[in-house]
């Protein structure tokens, strides 16, 4: 009988650390439509140093968000943390901008921020505390015709075409 390799199931959730899980949760929500999932607030609520669990696709994939302290200091995710929405939400979210979200900077988040990678269309952004995401559109020609061409938008670009 021949054993099965072993493959990695799906992103589960991120860590994030933050100085107050509340107000993040709330900013979240506010900024990214994320909610609490209900069913691990008992982590938030009666385990000390528990994390706080927000989702915005119905808790398939989540932050957990960690709350700083002396011990557990204040540190950035600087890497990025990247999500993928459908062309009509990125087209949704790109036009509400500037919407309170700031890119890498510092700066208030624009339109015109955003980068053609060639096969998809991204946003950098951070939250307030420098924690670093990236939103991803895969709908390369919806988001062309739609967003890039009908707004008379100048992509970035970090490397030439192809």
């Amino acid at each position: 009988m021949t054993q099965t390799k072993f493959k990695m199931g799906h992103l589960d959730h991120v860590h994030i650390r933050v100085p107050d899980r509340a107000l993040a949760a709330q900013w979240y929500a506010e900024n990214l439509g994320f909610e609490v999932v209900d069913k691990y607030a008992f982590w938030a609520n009666e385990v000390d140093g528990g994390p706080l669990q927000i989702s915005a696709d119905g808790g398939r994939t989540m932050l957990a968000l960690f709350e700083a302290s002396p011990d557990h200091p204040m540190i950035p995710q600087t890497m990025g943390i990247a999500f993928s929405v459908d062309a009509q939400t990125f087209v949704n979210f790109a036009r509400s901008l500037p919407n309170g979200i700031n890119g890498p900077g510092g700066q208030p988040l624009r339109l015109n921020d955003i980068v053609d990678f060639d096969l998809c269309w991204v946003y950098n952004f951070t939250d307030p505390w420098g924690n670093h995401f990236e939103l991803n559109c895969y709908d390369y020609e919806h988001i062309e015709e739609s967003l890039i061409k009908e707004d008379d938008i100048n992509p970035v670009r970090y490397w030439p075409r192809p």
